[in-house]
């Protein structure tokens, strides 16, 4: 397995100067990729971010999508899916510029958007988001771009929660190019046996996202790693497992995800940690 570090831990935004900063420490600390959190088009040079990943001998392991009210495939509105279509775009095109065969994150919605619906309207939803992933996953097959939808927990999206649930949306949709991602955090919450969770996802599971419980360091909470870590092996899983922690310092992703306490000293240490249990763990 691959290891990788998420820039959400150190920034909202993520620049060129946290590219300059930070990379070097990065492959010091002993990770092998990085996986940015791409907030708009043009917040980073990509040809000159591709240089400080060579230079570092690092990975650009995936761009992790940041989807909120006006870039979202499931609607309502037109202007929401157009800004949710383009968005993905640039995406794709970013993992192209920066040697990158992966997008992650919760491609189908916007985040935060969880309420009660009909039966009916959770129909014309999940058709409006299988119609539009065809869409993209059409221009990911040109760019050789693997999309890997992420099941969230249910304060976060009422759409997509467990497992199967992406495991059934990939098969609508029909496409090659679409993979699962999952999250420790959120399986957490959401599913009955994360260890399972895994093996439903199989050789469909393409990112894999390490954080404790409580947002905090891998190793450090209450998350049955030993049995995930059983299954990621029975799965023969090669691909990333990328720490994706948060730390109030970075108060925009802090409100978003309500960390209202430190759970380590600061980011560095929290990804130290992390690295350490987790290469212990899965060797």
């Amino acid at each position: 397995m691959k290891y990788g570090i998420n820039t959400l831990l150190y920034a909202g935004t993520f620049t060129d100067n946290h590219v300059k900063s930070l990379f070097g420490k990065f492959a010091e600390m002993g990770f092998s990729g990085v996986e940015i959190a791409l907030e708009k088009k043009g917040d980073i040079d990509y040809k000159e971010t591709l240089k400080f990943f060579k230079q570092n001998n690092l990975e650009c392991a995936a761009i992790c999508g940041l989807f909120g009210e006006n870039r979202d495939i499931r609607g309502p509105s037109k202007e929401n899916i157009e800004g949710g279509l383009s968005y993905i775009r640039d995406c794709i095109e970013a993992c192209a510029e920066m040697e990158c065969s992966l997008l992650t994150g919760p491609v189908y919605s916007a985040v935060g958007r969880a309420t009660l619906v009909p039966e009916n309207e959770k129909k014309i939803q999940w058709e409006t988001v299988v119609e539009n992933l065809k869409k993209v996953c059409a221009w990911a097959e040109k760019y050789g771009v693997n999309i890997a939808i992420e099941p969230l927990n249910r304060f976060e999206t009422d759409f997509l929660n467990i497992c199967t649930d992406a495991v059934k949306l990939i098969k609508d949709v029909d496409s090659k190019n679409l993979k699962i991602h999952l999250d420790t955090f959120h399986m957490n919450i959401e599913e009955k046996s994360s260890a399972l969770a895994v093996l439903d996802a199989g050789d469909l599971l393409y990112m894999f996202h390490a954080s404790e419980n409580d947002r905090g360091a891998p190793g450090t909470g209450q998350v049955h790693w030993k049995s995930i870590a059983d299954s990621l092996k029975r799965i023969n899983y090669k691909g990333w497992v990328v720490i994706e922690s948060f730390t109030p310092e970075n108060k925009v992703i802090a409100k978003a995800a309500s960390i209202w306490r430190q759970t380590e000293k600061d980011e560095m240490a929290l990804a130290g940690k992390g690295l350490k249990f987790l290469k212990g763990l899965m060797g």
